[in-house]
């Protein structure tokens, strides 16, 4: 911190402006080029799926995915933190430099994590010639492809998260029909059954579980 301070106090005007607005486009670098985008996603489908209106909170689905981007990314962020940033803080390179170091990591990241198919038409949409490696493939290709196959990667979670409630669901208004309780509400009975069920099974465990390693691919 006290070497950023430094840094910060005898920067040139441009300098601190171009740190400033990478500061400034921080929160979409994290919504866009990480782990974030899935595992919120998919929390946000898991509470749709239990047949929760606001528990657990925004706020804290919202914290628990950054930390467990967090988590995911300790791998990229150590490796931007020694091949850029502290580079960069040292004065051994340039701000441009220090751009292109950070990136390497986080497009290795996301070309992992995509689709040949999201990224050929990603490519055949902007237009981009034959490339002879993935380090060809510019940057402003690699994020919508990456964002394209999150989407789908957790849609399809998501889906998989709504087979077992939907079950107990068609059951508890199946079972109120044939009772001859039709004016009862089924969601009523079956929110307990679906969190009894969610916490025998260690539902939480399970779904960061598998979401972590869904990313070791």
């Amino acid at each position: 911190m006290d070497v950023m301070m430094q840094e910060l106090s005898s920067a040139t005007p441009i300098r601190v402006v171009m740190i400033l607005t990478a500061l400034t486009l921080l929160p979409g670098i994290v919504i866009s080029m990480t782990a974030f985008l899935r595992i919120v996603l998919v929390m946000g489908f898991l509470r749709n799926a239990l047949g929760l209106q606001s528990m657990p909170p925004n706020q804290v689905i919202i914290g628990l995915s950054l930390f467990l981007t967090w988590f995911v990314m300790g791998d990229v962020a150590t490796r931007i933190h020694q091949d850029a940033l502290t580079p960069y803080l040292e004065g051994r390179v340039t701000e441009v430099q220090m751009l292109e170091d950070a990136g390497k990591p986080l497009r290795a990241f996301m070309l992992r994590q995509t689709r040949e198919k999201d990224l050929g038409l990603m490519l055949n949409l902007g237009r981009v010639g034959k490339v002879e490696s993935l380090d060809d493939i510019p940057l402003r290709v690699v994020v919508p492809a990456f964002i394209v196959s999150e989407l789908r990667t957790a849609f399809a979670i998501g889906f998989l998260l709504f087979i077992p409630f939907l079950v107990i669901d068609l059951s508890t208004a199946a079972l109120l029909n044939a009772l001859g309780m039709i004016m009862l509400p089924p969601p009523a009975i079956s929110l307990p059954f679906k969190l009894l069920i969610f916490v025998v099974a260690d539902g939480w465990a399970l779904i960061v579980g598998s979401m972590v390693k869904s990313f070791a691919v």
